[in-house]
């Protein structure tokens, strides 16, 4: 029987055995190191991608806010330089309905505003620091033109003396009297309904 290796040689060996070994360590430990360091690094890569995201999604929000809010300011700023904050002087709206009634050359006009009452919004919807009150306003107008009538509700709906809203009217045309000046008569007339909505801060209407 051959003998490959004897005690001596195999003495003699133990250093190349050792190396052999360490070397083997080194090179698992490397390969473990190697395996940690990315597993390591693609932790790290999606924490930051996370945090990316979330700040993204932070800036977004932020901007949106932003965004809602300036146009929260245009609508409030729109609504005070229509009149919605302020109270109801009717003898003002009276000036501005005689004097539009003139501008627009109406050949009749006859209002009836009732007492203000509080609006029921939609959804039974309500503010915790206003109430919303609302007048209604009734006119028979009498024109030449339906263009005339237009003009006239036009003008009250965008006036700055209050804030105003359509509910309905209602045109026809007049019947015309035999051998009558066409320019002498009136031709149509409307039936309007429009509402003056104010809003009121709850605690003006709290006792002092």
């Amino acid at each position: 029987m051959t003998q490959v290796f004897s005690k001596e040689g195999f003495s003699s060996l133990a250093g190349s055995w050792l190396i052999l070994g360490l070397s083997i360590v080194m090179a698992g430990s490397v390969v473990a190191a190697s395996q940690w360091y990315l597993q390591r690094e693609r932790q790290e890569s999606g924490n930051l991608a996370g945090r990316l995201q979330a700040a993204r999604t932070r800036l977004d929000t932020a901007q949106r806010e932003r965004s809602s809010l300036q146009e929260s300011v245009e609508v409030f700023r729109t609504l005070v330089e229509r009149g919605l904050l302020q109270n109801e002087h009717r003898l003002d709206l009276v000036e501005m309905v005689n004097e539009l009634r003139a501008r627009h050359q109406l050949f009749a006009l006859d209002y009836e505003i009732s007492p203000q009452r509080p609006l029921t919004l939609s959804g039974g919807r309500a503010f915790p620091s206003v109430d919303v009150l609302g007048s209604r306003v009734r006119l028979h107008v009498k024109a030449l033109h339906e263009g005339d009538i237009l003009g006239f509700v036009d003008d009250i709906v965008n006036s700055r003396q209050g804030f105003y809203t359509v509910d309905r009217c209602h045109m026809k045309r007049i019947e015309e009297a035999g051998g009558a000046n066409r320019a002498l008569v009136p031709h149509v007339e409307a039936e309007c309904a429009l509402e003056w909505i104010t809003l009121r801060e709850k605690r003006a209407n709290r006792p002092a």
